[in-house]
């Protein structure tokens, strides 16, 4: 397999619209205190949350069955998936996301969390900028790196974004981009 099926390569122009709000209303953020490659403690700034994105590596290929998505097919690399923490508990989603990983939880509440349940995915890095909605943002530009895709239909039903999972073979192709626009806005 070379990559996930159903990649998208553009943002739709109502997504577009949306991030471009988004940018707008964002706030001071901050990143993390470390960079893309370091994960967090997933405490700082949990009440407040804000923007995340989690790095995750799938050691082998696998048929995953995601929600309402129905049977999706995920090729063994690396994936980053960006969310919002604005609801109760802000950056213990966060928390959460890692448990699920870590076979601590099983239920299962947003698309991202099927992935991060499969027994081959682990969560590498976490970066975060509280206090700021740049979730399309960061999305729009994972997925403009080179050797990267979209994960069509993926984590992305609260807004017009093709999706908020991002793709790529290789770790650095996602690292850097992670790490420049969650700084960014610190």
């Amino acid at each position: 397999m070379s990559g996930p099926r159903g990649v998208a390569e553009a943002p739709s122009r109502a997504g577009a619209e949306r991030c471009a709000m988004n940018d707008e209303r964002a706030g001071d953020g901050a990143a993390d205190d470390g960079t893309a490659g370091e994960t967090d403690d997933g405490t700082a700034g949990d009440a407040d949350g804000g923007t995340y994105t989690l790095l995750c590596e799938l050691a082998e290929p696998a048929s995953i069955t995601v929600g309402a998505l129905g049977e999706r097919e995920f090729a063994a690399g690396w994936y980053a998936y960006t969310g919002s923490a604005f609801g109760p508990g802000g950056f213990a989603r966060v928390e959460r996301h890692r448990d699920l990983a870590a076979g601590e939880r099983t239920a299962r509440h947003w698309h991202v969390d099927y992935l991060l349940g499969h027994p081959a995915t682990r969560v590498d890095a976490v970066a975060r900028t509280p206090g700021a909605d740049r979730e399309c943002a960061v999305s729009d530009a994972l997925a403009a790196a080179d050797g990267a895709a979209r994960v069509d239909g993926f984590g992305a039903s609260d807004c017009d974004c093709p999706a908020h999972l991002v793709f790529a073979p290789e770790r650095e192709t996602l690292a850097a981009v992670l790490a420049r626009e969650h700084a960014a806005w610190a």
